[in-house]
């Protein structure tokens, strides 16, 4: 029932779309997309976020937009109607809606030059997700993992999101650490 009162308040302009990233972390995701040309967000939720890269990316960009958006008790998903009114507030390039798991929209994907991975937090998803879409980051391309640290605020040292970040991702020789800000982890592919 709450998603549906806030779905309503939305549709009145009673209520925001709702997201877990910080202000900074926006800021630090447009900072890192800004100029990009073919980027993936996985895990939409309302759209905030997707706006915000949507705007940063190059105006003759794709930002693939990929969450499974699961259909409520009203047999729709609520949340997937938000985030296409609020994507579609910003006109600048072109998105891609996908309806599937990260790690499913990752088969088959051409290279890429920015992942935002947002999705599936627990350990076998970022693991899943981070196995299917690395490879198909070019050199000089960027991956932010989102819920991949503790900030201040949030101490998450627990999750499996970060238990991957740590002894997977971190590790790993192709990318460098570049960036972290609150509870993200940006990196870029060297090699």
């Amino acid at each position: 029932m709450r998603v549906l009162k806030h779905y309503i308040a939305w549709s009145w302009g009673l209520a925001d779309a709702e997201t877990q990233t910080t202000q900074a972390e926006r800021d630090c995701l447009a900072r890192h997309a800004s100029g990009r040309r073919r980027l993936v967000e996985i895990g939409v939720w309302h759209g905030v976020t997707t706006r915000r890269l949507r705007t940063a990316m190059d105006p003759d960009g794709t930002l693939i937009a990929v969450d499974p958006f699961p259909a409520g008790r009203l047999g729709i998903s609520l949340q997937q109607r938000i985030a296409h009114h609020e994507v579609g507030e910003t006109v600048n390039g072109r998105v891609v809606w996908v309806r599937k798991t990260g790690a499913d929209a990752a088969r088959g994907h051409s290279p890429v030059d920015f992942v935002f991975i947002d999705g599936d937090h627990s350990e076998q998803g970022l693991l899943a997700d981070w196995n299917a879409w690395s490879p198909l980051i070019e050199t000089g391309g960027v991956i932010a993992l989102h819920d991949s640290r503790s900030s201040n605020d949030r101490l998450i040292d627990d999750a499996g999101s970060v238990k991957v970040t740590n002894e997977v991702v971190l590790p790993d020789r192709r990318f460098e650490l570049i960036d972290a800000v609150d509870t993200l982890t940006v990196l870029r592919r060297e090699r």
